[in-house]
């Protein structure tokens, strides 16, 4: 069972009284868009990160944490992690781009994680972790490709993008207690020591385009 696997169950077995109470593990529902309003999907590394960091960008309404890039219809959390059904987790973005660009979106998905590392991030390693822009259109994928150059040409990492361009297909939904897992349990160990750093990493990166400053 995988670090972050075993850290769930211990916080959930040690919060519900008796241990009897199990979590949420109905799929969440995904939001309609509204006029006007774009949606993106990326995969880097836990979801839990990638979508408190995202929700941080002035323009982002919501963001929903689930499985992309896979085989397996309506996967489940524990199958996702046998690294068997293709799937990535990954985060679906609904924003407004009179507010925020898809351009500032790939800056904030290159900056909230190591776009450099195959296959893993951080003490998370399996393909379900790796690192995936989902395009919708042949423009999207230009801007996934000409920000790839930009970090590249960077060298903010020591290594080269590895980050899979891929055609969007699907995206399913995870459990609702995967969904603002940052939020709801803030000082879990591993929030504050891996998800936490990656959030304040983008941030930094996109100081000025924040629905918070500071």
């Amino acid at each position: 069972m995988r670090l972050r696997q075993l850290i769930i169950l211990g916080f959930w077995l040690a919060s519900q009284p008796g241990w009897a109470q199990e979590p949420d593990a109905a799929p969440a529902g995904l939001p309609r868009l509204k006029p006007g309003e774009a949606v993106a999907t990326f995969a880097g590394g836990c979801f839990w990160a990638q979508e408190e960091g995202f929700e941080q960008l002035r323009g982002v309404r919501e963001v929903v944490s689930g499985y992309s890039g896979g085989h397996v219809a309506n996967p489940t959390y524990q199958q996702v992690s046998t690294d068997q059904t293709g799937h990535a987790e990954s985060v679906q973005v609904y924003y407004n781009p009179d507010l925020i660009s898809y351009h500032d979106l790939l800056d904030a998905f290159f900056a909230g994680h190591d776009p450099t590392t195959l296959n893993r991030q951080g003490p998370d390693v399996g393909r379900d972790y790796r690192s995936v822009a989902f395009y919708r259109t042949p423009a999207e994928k230009q801007e996934i490709l000409a920000a790839i150059q930009r970090v590249n040409a960077a060298q903010h990492y020591a290594g080269q993008v590895v980050t899979e361009v891929v055609p969007f297909a699907v995206f399913y939904p995870a459990e609702r207690y995967h969904q603002n897992y940052c939020k709801r349990h803030p000082n879990q160990p591993y929030i504050q020591r891996v998800s936490m750093p990656k959030v304040e990493k983008l941030r930094h990166a996109m100081h000025g385009k924040l629905k918070r400053e500071g």
